[in-house]
């Protein structure tokens, strides 16, 4: 005998588990938050619409129907009374001119007539006009029909009723049997109510959704090395929170900015004091040995340069700040002065625009990647074009390139990559390191890959 299943243990269905897992309605809902935000306003209204009218319909609309159609039927048998207990012709006269105007009717009488044995013609609202046919039934307990498209055109309903000596024909003015005014009225009210709050809704989503796209601006243009002013703490009051965060976190950042920088000015200026005087003393060493002396000036220049390197990348692009810079004329500086040091560049680059960016750090960051491109290759070319926001830069070499499993591990700090690059080239390992540094702090990244010229290719990528 099986055991029975614990439901509780039972897995939920496969479309269940996909709707239940992270960010799965993300690919359904709205992206921005302005239009999620109003997505939640807007379902709600709608469902409020859709419960009142229906309670409308079921209530008040059905109560409405049953008062109006007893109040016909109360007019009706008060005429069919009055021409029963007066025969006589200028009486019921009388009683034809006068319900016009007391009672809003049209009465006329045939003598001698009878109603047809057919089915009365209803052709809408079929359960107001039955509503219609038991109030008359319950007060007149005659025969009679109701026809609605008879006098269609004129807006009437025509009640026939059955007396003893003849037919009365009562035409009632349709709106004292359908109650659509008070429809239109209810479904206008619903509609404009929803679209005032709406607007209403909209208007100030709209306010607390731009203190939030200002915050996000502000982090973007901090996080690209621009100049950010003071934002302001406004909005709700976790808006205002964040904001609040994100000026300490600016105003910290910075200060830990300019600290090294201080920093670093000092050790510098340490640093090259003895090395100054060091040069000083093998320029006055006139009697001793020149091999020595070469070999001493190789040695002190070779500690200038990691000095140099070493302050670079610790310095990073400094308090420098970022202004708006023709991106094509730059590049053609920085090529053009490795030319004229003998290198063989062949420049691509047209109309780029101006980019927002630091153009010191950035002239430098180029000077690296061009330099190893030099260094490492025969033939060098370097490109860029723009697409949408974005300056792209290629530089390429037909060297013997780096691995693709190891072209990360180039960026790495103090890493030189000698097996697959010329040996001869000298270096400690941070050119890349800077070079990808610069360009991160200006909102922008760099990439290795194959070169088509058979070597590497350094893409630099930043945002106008």
């Amino acid at each position: 005998m099986d055991k029975p299943v614990n439901p509780a243990l039972v897995p939920p269905p496969p479309t269940l588990l996909k709707w239940l897992e992270p960010g799965a309605l993300d690919k359904v809902m709205p992206r921005t938050l302005m239009a999620r935000v109003s997505l939640t306003i807007v379902v709600p209204l709608i469902l409020v619409q859709l419960i009142s009218t229906y309670v409308f319909y079921d209530n008040h609309y059905d109560a409405m129907s049953r008062r109006m159609a007893g109040d016909l039927a109360g007019d009706v048998a008060a005429v069919q009374t009055f021409l029963e207990d007066f025969r006589a012709p200028e009486q019921r006269a009388w009683l034809t001119a006068n319900t016009k105007h007391t009672m809003d009717l049209e009465v006329s009488f045939t003598e001698g007539a009878t109603l047809p044995t057919a089915t009365p013609r209803i052709d809408e609202t079929t359960d107001t006009a039955d509503v219609v046919e038991q109030a008359l039934w319950q007060t007149l307990r005659k025969p009679f029909t109701i026809d609605t498209l008879k006098h269609r055109t004129d807006r009437l309903v025509a009640i026939q009723v059955q007396m003893q000596d003849g037919v009365l024909q009562i035409l009632v003015p349709r709106t004292r049997i359908f109650g659509t005014n008070s429809t239109y009225v209810f479904v206008i009210w619903m509609v404009g109510s929803s679209m005032l709050l709406f607007g209403v809704a909209t208007a100030y989503l709209r306010g607390q959704v731009r203190a939030v796209r200002r915050l996000a601006q502000a982090a973007d243009n901090f996080g690209k090395g621009r100049e950010v002013p003071d934002f302001p703490a406004e909005g709700a009051f976790e808006v205002r929170q964040a904001a609040r965060a994100f000026n300490i976190m600016r105003d910290r950042i910075q200060r830990q900015i300019s600290q090294r920088t201080d920093m670093l000015a000092g050790v510098s200026h340490d640093l090259r004091t003895p090395l100054t005087r060091m040069k000083l003393q093998l320029a006055m060493m006139a009697n001793a040995n020149p091999e020595d002396i070469a070999a001493l000036s190789e040695d002190l220049g070779e500690m200038e340069r990691m000095l140099e390197s070493y302050l670079a990348f610790a310095r990073g692009d400094g308090a420098e700040e970022a202004a708006p810079t023709d991106v094509a004329e730059l590049l053609e500086s920085v090529v053009g002065r490795f030319r004229r040091e003998g290198a063989q560049i062949a420049l691509g680059a047209g109309d780029l625009g101006q980019a927002k960016i630091k153009p010191v750090a950035f002239e430098r960051c180029l000077g690296n990647l061009i330099g190893n491109a030099v260094r490492h290759g025969k033939n060098v070319a370097v490109g860029a074009s723009r697409a949408g926001g974005v300056v792209e830069i290629h530089v390429d070499d037909d060297g013997p390139g780096i691995a693709p499993e190891r072209r990360e591990e180039a960026f790495r700090a103090f890493t030189r990559l000698e097996p697959s690059r010329n040996p001869k080239t000298g270096g400690i390992g941070l050119g890349l390191t800077i070079a990808r540094d610069i360009v991160r702090s200006m909102g922008g990244d760099i990439a290795l890959e194959a070169s088509p010229l058979g070597g590497l290719r350094a893409s630099v990528r930043i945002p106008l």
